[in-house]
């Protein structure tokens, strides 16, 4: 790991420390080892200013990694040639686990929102800017259909939805993939359930469909999965 890229890690992983033993541990593991998180700074993903919607939040882990890399940036302390992150204008997360709620609440700071709630049916209010990370399969086709719906109609004029899906079409990436969320979902306290995939193109003609603007981009570097970065923005008519 770079100096700079540890260095980030350890910004965003301390808040957790007084979450406990598992959010800090988790937190290492899954900011050090998932590529999606220095991902979206590298490519400038989430706008400045934005006023920030994650759905499927788990323990805040993207609101602690933007809030590190923006401290790091203000201090001039930014050893990257990514573009600068973004100073959120204010961040919501919608949880469904109510301990990882708490985990998240232990670690958050000014401007930042845990909400308990079932992204199918919880209120998105109006936002520029919805991310949704690995979650959408955990939902039958029909509700992840309502949920981009909801999304689509929560989003103000050229806002964005920064969406992570696995590619059906994946292969054998992909069949790992779907075996690691399961082990995943089980250990932080759900039980095993189905999961609901699409391919990519399926993905793709889904949010067009729905009046988005579709950028597809692999996001598993490193990794054996079969992830992609969807970037929707809202169509302008």
């Amino acid at each position: 790991m770079k100096p700079f890229t540890k260095q980030l890690l350890d910004k965003a992983t301390e808040p957790y420390r007084s979450a406990g033993r598992f959010a800090w541990h988790f937190a290492r593991g899954k900011l050090s080892g998932d590529p999606v998180f220095a991902g979206l700074l590298e490519l400038g993903a989430i706008n400045n200013g934005a006023r920030l919607l994650d759905l499927g939040c788990g323990q805040g882990l993207l609101a602690s990694w933007l809030r590190a890399a923006r401290q790091l940036y203000d201090a001039g302390q930014w050893q990257t040639t990514w573009p600068e992150p973004p100073r959120l204008a204010a961040y919501r997360g919608i949880e469904l686990m109510p301990s990882d709620v708490l985990r998240a609440s232990a670690a958050g700071a000014e401007n930042v929102e845990f909400v308990q709630g079932d992204i199918r049916t919880a209120d998105f209010g109006k936002v520029d800017t919805v991310v949704i990370l690995d979650v959408l399969h955990y939902i039958k086709p029909e509700e992840q259909e309502q949920v981009l719906q909801r999304v689509r109609e929560a989003l103000l004029p050229s806002g964005k939805l920064v969406l992570r899906i696995g590619d059906a079409d994946g292969g054998l990436p992909f069949l790992y993939s779907k075996l690691v969320d399961l082990v995943v979902f089980f250990i932080r306290g759900h039980r095993i359930a189905k999961l609901h995939t699409r391919t990519l193109g399926e993905w793709s003609e889904l949010l067009t469909r729905l009046g988005f603007s579709v950028e597809s981009l692999p996001m598993h570097k490193g990794t054996p999965y079969a992830s992609t970065l969807l970037l929707a923005t809202v169509a302008v008519k």
